[in-house]
């Protein structure tokens, strides 16, 4: 019988450091992921480039892939003007070992929306994940929703995690629910 041999996903992971984006990167590490994958954390930096020589390298393109124990240091995130959250890190480099990944990092500059949608041409994405913050109808019609617009223009599959719903206190187990 011929082994099957599975090819390499290369996943991107949309992050702002946020609860979601942290929810989206343990959704990757747990359910997604397998050995030998490459995962990229895709960052949508708000703030212009200052220095003119960075300005000319990474504007268009973004920075150079950063290798995720690189991008552990300190002085690394000051160098993209980033500030990840370490339970990031902590999820990673678990997963990372467990399952034999490459994680690296990719700092753009500019609109999230607009970032993550090129990031999957520039990256050869199979596949993106990216947080939900729920806002409500009217908060997305007023803000406008990055996961939605990334579902609905990316040009590969997007995977878009939520959070958990509380408990509703005023339910009763014994009550069936409504599907």
């Amino acid at each position: 019988m011929e082994k099957m041999i599975r090819e390499r996903k290369t996943i991107g992971i949309g992050v702002d450091y946020s609860p979601m984006s942290i929810l989206a990167v343990k959704w990757v590490a747990k359910n997604f992921a397998s050995s030998g994958d490459q995962v990229i954390l895709v960052h949508a930096a708000a703030g212009k480039l200052d220095d003119q020589s960075q300005k000319e390298l990474w504007e268009e393109n973004g920075s150079p892939l950063v290798p995720l124990s690189e991008f552990k240091d300190s002085a690394v995130q000051a160098h993209y003007d980033v500030q990840p959250n370490p339970e990031i890190f902590d999820i990673l480099d678990d997963a990372s070992m467990e399952y034999e990944m490459e994680v690296m990092a990719k700092i753009y500059w500019g609109n999230a929306r607009e970032i993550l949608c090129k990031s999957v041409k520039d990256l050869k994405l199979d596949h993106l994940v990216v947080g939900s913050r729920g806002h409500s109808m009217m908060k997305r019609l007023v803000l406008g929703s990055v996961s939605h617009h990334v579902m609905n223009h990316a040009q590969c599959p997007v995977t878009v995690v939520k959070a958990p719903k509380p408990p509703n206190p005023t339910k009763s187990s014994a009550q069936p629910s409504c599907i």
